[in-house]
Parts: C-alpha cells; sequence; structure tokens
C-alpha cells in the first residue's frame, strides 16, 4: 500500500514539475526571439516619400551577435524608380545625445555597404531617425517610425 502511494506521489510531483517547466522555457524561447517592427514614411524631396520598415530582432541586454535587424526603403513615386534598399545587419544600444544625456539611441549597422542608421526612441512605441552626431532634425516629428 505505502508503495503505491509513494508511486502515485512521485507520478505527481513529475507531472507538476513538467508542468512548471513548460511555460518557464516558453518564456525563455519568446526572451530570445524578441522582435519589433516599426514602419513610417520620410520625407523625400523628389517623390511622396519613403516608407520605411525595420525589425530588430534580439533585446537590449541581448548579446551584440544576437541582435539584428532588417531595414526596407521602397520610395514612393520617385520620377526614376530607384530599385528598394534593403539591408541587413546588427544594432547597438547607445546613451545620450546633445540635448538629452539619458536618451536611448539605437545605431544600425548593416553588413557590408550601406549608411549606419541612427534612431532615437521617443517612447516604448516610437523611434525618431536623428543624424550620426545624435542630433534630432528640425522636422523631427516626420521622421519618427511607430511600432506596429
Amino acid at each position: 500500500m505505502q508503495l503505491k502511494s509513494l508511486l502515485a506521489g512521485s507520478a505527481m510531483l513529475a507531472l507538476l514539475a513538467g508542468c512548471a517547466s513548460g511555460p518557464m522555457e516558453q518564456q525563455q524561447e519568446e526572451a530570445a526571439t524578441a522582435q519589433q517592427n516599426y514602419q513610417g514614411s520620410l520625407p523625400c524631396r523628389n517623390c511622396d516619400g519613403i516608407d520605411l520598415d525595420v525589425t530588430m530582432v534580439g533585446e537590449e541586454t541581448s548579446a551584440a551577435e544576437e541582435r539584428t535587424f532588417t531595414l526596407n526603403a521602397t520610395y514612393r513615386n520617385h520620377p526614376q524608380t530607384p530599385p528598394d534598399e534593403n539591408y541587413a545587419g546588427n544594432w547597438e544600444v547607445l546613451t545620450g545625445t546633445p540635448s538629452d544625456p539619458d536618451a536611448t539611441v539605437y545605431e544600425l549597422t548593416p553588413n557590408g555597404d550601406g549608411q549606419i542608421y541612427y534612431f532615437m526612441r521617443i517612447d516604448p512605441s516610437t523611434l525618431e531617425l536623428i543624424d550620426p552626431e545624435r542630433r534630432r532634425f528640425e522636422n523631427g516629428e516626420m521622421l519618427q517610425l511607430k511600432r506596429q
């Protein structure tokens, strides 16, 4: 009788332990593959706008090689119909701008050729394109991307 109770108790503990580790592993998996997508339309001198789509994978605390991004730019109604620009690479977290020493800035560095992009986090759902000196442009509101 005691053996049956012991086996039943052990089986119950094993079942509970299995249930307890499931959600934890799932949370760790989700954290490892965290992804944010931002979209917006930037002004364009010769066209109706540049549609920008930025996807950042990883967390600010992730290892550098785990922080990746893709950036796709599409020109709307440009007279020369340039091809879409597509970049992929890694992103870094920088702290501070000349006007705000506590600002969070993301530096997106493409693999191979391509310019480095700088985005300042305005709030959890908004990024703003800034210059390489980490200064905001005069028309900054027009350079913002919204989290999707």
